[in-house]
């Protein structure tokens, strides 16, 4: 049929993946286009293309952030891995993919995910949190801006933890209710600082690297065993029947 077209505009690809991903908004589609993740093809008048492999490609991301809170920075790596399978011929398995999730977990910790400097309009766009929710959390210390004053920016691990908050929001769950995790994260950070403190010591080259090793592998412990631990407690409300 004459003037079918086989691809969706920015606004059809947002109405298709809106009943999946409530949150998502134009912005949030263009900046993962702006942070390399997405690369939509142009009309030469400038319009963006999203073929069905783009959609497929921008709903995987969204599930990444959504589902394993992971980095802008991680999940870029890890779509780099399946184009490269891709490209060899191999499938790109997901279980192969997670195994890297302790290496990932490294970069995790010792520098921030994307490098982004995001306004606080800029981060309240893409997150789709409000700007005085923000301000909130950034009152009780669950985030931080930064940079010289009439120039304040937030960085990467702000959107983490932003999109991260946002799930909690949706309970009717309260800025001033996630200081809890706050003091703890403060605690056990000053725990793990503890351990690798004689790594870090040492003259050896390689100690840093083997701090981070360290850092990741007690994170990951840590992250399991607080999984344990709330599931036993909740475990009479857990259990059917």
């Amino acid at each position: 049929m004459a003037g079918t077209r086989n691809y969706q505009s920015i606004g059809e690809v947002l109405v298709s993946v809106k009943p999946e991903f409530p949150d998502i908004t134009i912005s949030k589609i263009r900046f993962l286009e702006a942070e390399g993740l997405i690369e939509p093809e142009r009309t030469p008048s400038g319009y963006r293309k999203f073929y069905s492999d783009d959609v497929e490609r921008l709903k995987s991301i969204l599930r990444m952030q959504r589902d394993e809170y992971l980095p802008l920075k991680v999940i870029k790596e890890r779509l780099i891995h399946q184009d490269a399978g891709a490209e060899d011929g191999e499938p790109s398995a997901d279980g192969e993919a997670r195994s890297e999730d302790g290496a990932s977990l490294v970069e995790e910790i010792a520098e921030a995910p994307t490098g982004l400097q995001m306004s606080l309009e800029e981060m309240s766009t893409a997150t789709g949190i409000e700007r005085d929710r923000i301000k909130e959390l950034e009152a009780f210390g669950i985030i931080s801006s930064h940079g010289p004053e009439g120039a304040r920016y937030y960085d990467g691990d702000d959107f983490i933890i932003l999109s991260i908050v946002k799930d909690f929001f949706r309970y009717g769950i309260e800025a001033r209710h996630l200081t809890m995790y706050k003091h703890f994260a403060d605690r056990e950070s000053s725990f793990f600082d503890q351990i690798v403190a004689p790594t870090l010591r040492q003259k050896n080259p390689d100690a840093r690297r083997t701090a981070a090793q360290t850092l990741a592998n007690l994170s990951a412990t840590s992250r399991k065993f607080k999984q344990a631990l709330l599931r036993t407690n909740l475990r009479d409300h857990l259990t059917s029947g």
